[in-house]
């Protein structure tokens, strides 16, 4: 595994060999080293839902923050830009702005504005109705995710919802993306967490329940 002080040896050397920044020669290296972008991981929703709300993938977002040289820019100022230029609502550019920023290196993978933040997918041989009842209903939900803090702020069965979660106070939504054959996409990001600790310990716990869950709905 590369060390950080070879890291920097290498950012170092492409400013020189380029002329480029320091910001922007680690950016570009950065990317280079980077594994193909992941929009639950980078966004906390499915690149099918980050399209239909924002009109493009990750993939497209970043080739175009980076043509732009968002690198180089504070997170407002890329917010901006792109509701100015694009025409996206502000919480989608947000959310592309924060995406943008943990995966060029400028933000920690799972810290967002207001806490940290994990996300777990699952597909699942099931209707995506069913996946959403068996959040919104009380009775199913104690059978995979038993004395669950969760309270429902909004919720459009079959496609995703939004959930209150008390401990630690958090923040949870979901979306739904059919895969065919019988099969749904399920995209988790849980928001607002207070510090790493409790990311890692809440993202095991949903990976856990969220197999529970898949087992409950393809056995029944």
């Amino acid at each position: 595994m590369t060390t950080r002080k070879t890291f920097k040896r290498a950012v170092r050397a492409r400013a020189a060999k380029t002329g480029e920044s320091y910001t922007t020669a680690r950016s570009q290296q950065l990317r280079r080293a980077a594994p193909p972008p992941d929009a639950m991981e980078l966004t906390g929703m499915t690149d099918a839902a980050l399209k239909r709300g924002s009109g493009r993938t990750i993939r497209e977002w970043l080739a175009i923050l980076d043509a732009w040289g968002a690198s180089e820019r504070k997170h407002p100022e890329i917010a901006r830009w792109l509701v100015a230029e694009h025409g996206i609502g502000g919480w989608w550019a947000q959310s592309v702005t924060v995406g943008y920023e943990k995966a060029r290196g400028m933000r920690p993978l799972r810290a967002q504005p207001g806490g940290f933040a994990v996300s777990v997918t699952r597909t699942i041989r099931a209707a995506p109705a069913r996946i959403s009842d068996a959040f919104t209903d009380a009775s199913i939900r104690a059978r995979w995710l038993p004395g669950a803090p969760i309270s429902i702020r909004t919720s459009k069965r079959g496609k995703s919802a939004r959930f209150d979660w008390d401990d630690p106070p958090s923040f949870i939504a979901y979306n739904l993306e059919t895969k065919g054959d019988g099969r749904t996409k399920l995209g988790l990001g849980h928001e607002k967490l207070p510090d790493a600790a409790a990311a890692d310990r809440i993202k095991s716990m949903w990976r856990e329940r969220l197999t529970a869950l898949k087992v409950l709905l393809e056995t029944r």
